[in-house]
């Protein structure tokens, strides 16, 4: 078997991986992309929530023109079910066009995917990576395509695919947790136009988010796993009708629903995701809840932290000790804050405690009427913790 030589291997060509490629544009010779999937993935109807901060790094890597469909969240109405306090977070608060945006899955992927390959990554489709060994000196990657198996040694390699069978292969330990929900995922047509503006709303059973998408919203309703596939089975107008129960009334009266999917939902992350000559990224490094939408974000400015550091190493060996430390201080706290958060809000916003009730309540009027608290918590969601 002939020994393959590389300076960087990214395992996964998803939207992480080439959002890294992208950003590793001079810094290493051609990094080599390997994809399991053959060819360009076919049309994906997933909706992605970019934040602000997201917006600007796709700038820099060139990719945000070619979504300018996307729909601007200009305004998040928060407030939680069958109890009082609510909140609303402004774009015009902290002088933005937007706090996030609504895409979709397919059309990030695609234009990641040409500003990786236009700067010089090579995609190899149809490549299963099925074992990596890291070694002082470098990090060997086995992986099957067409039913051959290759070898590729690299100085460093940046594992972008959530595969269970990659994650446990680098020696990462993790940590995790069941939610013990199920987010049923739909898009849905209000009576009433949704002005760019999203909900979330908090119920015992778990968060509810409205995300303006085009002239309709992507709707995540969290709840209870037994729960899930009996919305899935209902027709639409017996789903529209439970919606509108569970929701309320503050988008208008539901009139159409399409696409609907169902997922659990669980915490994990890699306690400690860079090891000798590998980093986990995106969904391989942590998989969080989707309440306040930080999971794809947290993941890209993981991508371009990396990428950032890696155009400042010695190009010979891009997986250096110190590469990777600087990375790794880099990315600390705001991964650190990114998983917290998200947690703590899952958990203390999906019960029925009257005593959480009403301290929800209280923290979100006096939110709603502190104006510099308002404009610190909207920053963290546009840029994280890294400002």
């Amino acid at each position: 078997m002939d020994l393959e030589r590389r300076d960087l291997v990214i395992v996964g060509g998803g939207p992480i991986g080439c959002a890294l490629a992208a950003a590793l544009a001079g810094a290493t010779r051609a990094p080599l992309i390997l994809e399991k999937d053959l060819g360009r993935r076919h049309a994906d109807a997933r909706t992605l929530v970019l934040s602000y901060g997201s917006r600007l790094i796709l700038e820099r890597l060139g990719v945000w023109a070619a979504l300018e469909a996307s729909t601007p969240i200009t305004e998040i109405h928060v407030s939680q079910r069958a109890a009082f306090g609510r909140t609303v977070l402004a774009a015009r608060e902290v002088g933005v066009p937007a706090l996030g945006y609504v895409t979709g899955f397919s059309a990030l992927h695609d234009a990641l995917h040409e500003a990786a390959v236009a700067r010089g990554a090579q995609l190899r489709p149809g490549a299963a990576v099925t074992a990596i060994e890291s070694r002082p000196d470098a990090v060997r990657l086995r992986y099957l395509r067409d039913g051959t198996e290759n070898l590729v040694e690299a100085s460093l390699a940046a594992v972008a695919d959530g595969g269970a069978v990659l994650r446990d292969q680098t020696g990462t330990q993790f940590g995790a947790r069941d939610y013990e929900q199920t987010a049923v995922v739909a898009l849905v047509r209000s009576s009433a136009p949704h002005a760019n503006r999203a909900y979330e709303r908090f119920t015992p059973g778990g968060p509810v988010a409205l995300l303006p998408s085009g002239e309709e919203y992507a709707l995540v309703w969290s709840c209870a796993p037994a729960d899930a596939p009996i919305l899935l089975g209902l027709d639409e107008q017996a789903f529209l009708e439970r919606l509108q129960t569970h929701f309320g009334d503050r988008a208008g009266r539901f009139v159409a629903v399409r696409e609907r999917a169902g997922f659990p939902l669980r915490l994990r992350y890699a306690i400690e995701p860079v090891q000798a000559r590998v980093v986990l990224l995106g969904n391989a490094a942590q998989t969080l809840h989707p309440i306040a939408g930080q999971g794809f974000n947290l993941g890209l400015r993981d991508a371009w932290a990396l990428g950032e550091i890696l155009r400042r190493t010695d190009l010979s060996d891009p997986g250096t000790e110190g590469a990777l430390q600087r990375y790794r201080a880099a990315r600390r706290t705001d991964r650190a804050a990114g998983i917290f958060s998200t947690d703590a809000l899952a958990r203390l916003f999906s019960n029925d405690s009257a005593v959480l009730a009403a301290a929800r309540g209280v923290a979100l009027s006096c939110l709603d009427t502190h104006p510099p608290a308002k404009r610190f918590l909207m920053r963290r969601m546009m840029f994280g913790s890294a400002l």
